[in-house]
């Protein structure tokens, strides 16, 4: 078994990296070369089509994209501790949170990224307009995640740290690198940030 990713800032492979770490597993992991086009390698096109990262690769060669669905993964096979919630509505709320970051929050700083960063403006055909509208975004959601976490829960879903947290933490961390804050006067944001930023697994 190997996981193929990529070293920080991208985001993906970190979310997989910090979900083993919870997990107290370890898989090898071969950075693809992003910045120098490995993920548009032959090689890598027959792992992923689409040209991703991280894929997961098992042993007798079947292959696993999507960090949600690879962590799922991991999950059935080392149940704990339980990162995808263990009772129906655990698993309902984890998913609903998921789901919340991944399309208000991870699509935007992504457009953002894509479409107004000159890291990529070499790689594809940018639309600078549309990706500065997304910083407006980005720093609403943020104000609507400080309101929701207004209640003083320690994590997203409520006591317990879940794969949404993971999502979370690495979707915000990915936007200081590009360029898109956390406002100061998010400081339900802040603190749950840090909370984040102090577990073991951050460094992964």
């Amino acid at each position: 078994m190997k996981l193929y990713g990529e070293a920080m800032p991208a985001p993906n492979p970190r979310r997989v990296r910090i979900f083993l770490a919870e997990k107290g597993l370890s898989v090898p992991e071969i950075p693809i070369g992003l910045r120098q086009g490995g993920h548009k390698s032959p090689e890598h096109l027959a792992r992923n089509s689409l040209g991703q990262v991280p894929v997961l690769e098992l042993d007798d060669g079947t292959t696993i994209s999507e960090t949600v669905a690879i962590c799922r993964y991991f999950e059935v096979l080392h149940p704990k501790p339980p990162l995808f919630g263990v009772s129906a509505l655990e698993q309902a709320m984890i998913e609903m949170w998921t789901r919340r970051i991944e399309l208000r929050l991870t699509v935007p700083v992504g457009m953002f990224w894509r479409h107004a960063h000159p890291f990529t403006a070499h790689l594809l055909k940018q639309n600078k307009e549309f990706g500065e509208s997304n910083r407006e975004v980005v720093e609403k959601i943020q104000l609507w995640l400080d309101r929701e976490l207004a209640d003083g829960r320690p994590y997203l879903t409520g006591e317990t740290y879940t794969i949404a947290d993971i999502a979370g933490q690495t979707t915000l961390d990915f936007a200081d690198f590009v360029g898109l804050p956390t406002p100061d006067e998010a400081r339900n944001v802040i603190a749950w940030r840090e909370r984040m930023a102090a577990r073991p697994s951050a460094s992964a």
